[in-house]
């Protein structure tokens, strides 16, 4: 209706684009429709596009089944992917959903990110690793002359022997 308060005060249409945030062809058919029909022409038909296909208890019952985790929903590995979360709103709702579309879904109906697990090994031993970590690191770190080495140094010193520097 601000649309129709602006054709009457006479404000141009490039205005009217401007501050509505639209285009110039859609303020021109809205000023027809206005000249035509007045304030009644310019009412909303209703939405736009087809309904949503979940409901908001629909989708209240996916996310509780999707916070479970994928294990509790029967997977092997507690990693959600869109097949997965798509297998478990058709289970939960009786509703289908190509994997595409899966995605708006928990990132704008349920406030969902992408995330990446963490690649690490199943055998990690993280006893060993700190280990290593605290006493063979700082031994690799210094040479037997004290100077501290990287993974180039048997490099230097060949090209230090060859070119009769030191390295």
């Amino acid at each position: 209706m601000q649309a129709a308060d602006l054709f009457r005060r006479g404000v141009i249409p490039a205005e009217i684009a401007r501050q509505l945030g639209v285009s110039h062809q859609i303020v021109s058919e809205w000023r027809k429709a206005w000249h035509q029909g007045g304030r009644a022409a310019l009412r909303s038909a209703g939405r736009v596009g087809p309904h949503p296909k979940l409901t908001q208890a629909q989708l209240t019952r996916v996310a509780k089944a999707l916070a479970k985790g994928a294990e509790a929903n029967g997977y092997a590995t507690d990693v959600w992917t869109l097949p997965r979360v798509a297998e478990v709103i058709q289970r939960v709702t009786g509703v289908s959903y190509h994997t595409g579309h899966v995605w708006y879904i928990l990132r704008d109906k349920l406030g969902w990110s992408w995330q990446r697990p963490a690649r690490r090994a199943v055998e990690r031993d993280a006893e060993a690793i700190e280990r290593w970590v605290n006493q063979r690191w700082p031994q690799l770190k210094k040479g037997s002359s004290g100077i501290a080495v990287g993974p180039f140094t048997e490099l230097v010193g060949r090209v230090a022997a060859d070119t009769g520097r030191q390295g």
